[in-house]
């Protein structure tokens, strides 16, 4: 037990630190209390009986704030500054991003950098990114750690299981993403963006989807500026390992492509009612702006074909924290009318038309091999009639040494006949037609 506390002198478990591991790797800089949101949800439950929000925020947080003060005395993570609501901002060391790339499985190149110095300026804009990926995530408790607790806790843990699920695990998210127009992503060159968060979620429904948060503070003329940096980059072609040319952001990221159209990746706008700004009003102007992105080509059929196009959906912050991805409270430019997020991000119409069409391809092709059957059919010889199915399957070939047919030119009746009277059945066959 000596070595133990020595090693860990706040007495942290493996659990806990390997929560904050996976969260600031992604993140790169949190709050314990968002550490703890996403990490290990269960926890606000159990303590949501203590009388005031800092009591509930300190007894939950506990755990946590253990495990990054041994991580301190280990030289994985440090503080950062404060956040504007005064929660201390956590973030990882170089040594620490070596171990979360463990924990979330990703190559330590791609880990990013530390985020120090975040909290200089209340690091408002990471904290609203931060919000956004645990309101796309909705983290459910883990009912396996509430057994021992009262039956009302229990009860609202259940509750938010039984909720619409989110969209992916931590992992699922990364930030400091380069969208290069030029150069490289290692050293990417003038002109391109960078994204708040990339999601790539596949098992959810969501292969690849870039997410922009605003704490409305920028113009709709500024957002349209950052949309056609990321217009450029999705058009940016590079060779491949193959040595073929593909667009730049496919030798990173995977995603189907459509039989008759290849939309661009999607672009999700996250508005955080913090500044001076209405997104109401900067929303119709921004749509105006960046409709050659955006806008489909109409077909028959009343869908839309977006090849080349960027879905480009917008939902405020506090309407995705209160329904989450499966809320229809998503708004795609160019449509009437909230969607789910997956609604959003799709083409039902174009769906519907390709469906309807293999249908129709399927009733074709149907009729086309029962026609040729038809053609093929055989006719009796005696009295024209072509043969039923029943007859014509009966004169099929047999296997070696089964008894052959006795008269396979012959439907069923003229064989009766011939079997009765084969000379009568001749004769009457040979009779001329009287007009």
């Amino acid at each position: 037990m000596a070595g133990k506390k020595k090693n860990n002198p706040a007495g942290s478990t493996n659990t806990y630190r390997g929560d904050v591991l996976r969260v600031l790797g992604a993140l790169k800089v949190a709050t314990t209390d968002q550490i703890q949101r996403i990490g290990a949800p269960h926890l606000t439950f159990r303590h949501a009986d203590k009388p005031t929000p800092s009591k509930r925020k300190q007894v939950r947080t506990a755990s946590h704030t253990a495990a990054l003060s041994d991580m301190r005395h280990h030289g994985l993570s440090e503080n950062g500054g404060s956040a504007g609501m005064g929660d201390r901002l956590r973030n990882l060391t170089p040594k620490g991003l070596q171990a979360a790339s463990y924990e979330l499985n990703r190559p330590a190149g791609e880990m990013g950098s530390t985020a120090r110095g975040a909290g200089s300026s209340g690091a408002s804009h990471p904290m609203a990114v931060n919000e956004t990926v645990i309101a796309m995530l909705r983290p459910k408790p883990n009912m396996a750690r509430l057994t021992k607790d009262p039956a009302h806790v229990q009860a609202a843990a259940q509750a938010a299981v039984d909720s619409p699920d989110g969209i992916g695990t931590i992992a699922s998210y990364w930030t400091e993403v380069p969208l290069p127009a030029t150069g490289t992503w290692n050293a990417p060159g003038k002109g391109g963006a960078q994204a708040d968060r990339v999601l790539t979620a596949p098992q959810d429904g969501v292969p690849l989807l870039f997410i922009e948060v605003d704490n409305c503070h920028e113009t709709a003329e500024e957002l349209a500026d950052k949309l056609e940096k990321y217009a450029r980059f999705f058009r940016r072609k590079v060779k491949d390992t193959d040595g073929r040319e593909r667009p730049m952001w496919r030798t990173r990221w995977t995603a189907p492509e459509g039989q008759y159209e290849t939309p661009h990746p999607p672009v999700l706008l996250v508005f955080n009612r913090i500044g001076e700004r209405d997104p109401d009003l900067t929303v119709p102007r921004l749509q105006e702006l960046t409709r050659h992105l955006w806008q489909g080509e109409r077909q028959r059929g009343d869908h839309y074909l977006y090849d080349r196009k960027i879905p480009i959906i917008a939902v405020g912050l506090n309407q995705l924290r209160q329904h989450g991805p499966a809320g229809k409270v998503f708004a795609r430019f160019g449509r009437s009318g909230p969607q789910t997020l997956l609604e959003a991000i799709d083409n039902a119409r174009l769906e519907a038309a390709e469906a309807r069409e293999a249908e129709e391809a399927k009733a074709r092709a149907a009729a086309y091999q029962a026609a040729e059957r038809e053609a093929r059919r055989p006719v009796c010889t005696g009295c024209g009639m072509k043969f039923t199915d029943a007859r014509w399957q009966a004169v099929q070939p047999k296997d070696w040494g089964a008894p052959k047919e006795s008269h396979p030119h012959l439907c069923d009746t003229c064989k009766a006949g011939a079997v009765v009277s084969p000379a009568a059945v001749t004769q009457e066959h040979q009779k001329p037609v009287r007009g």
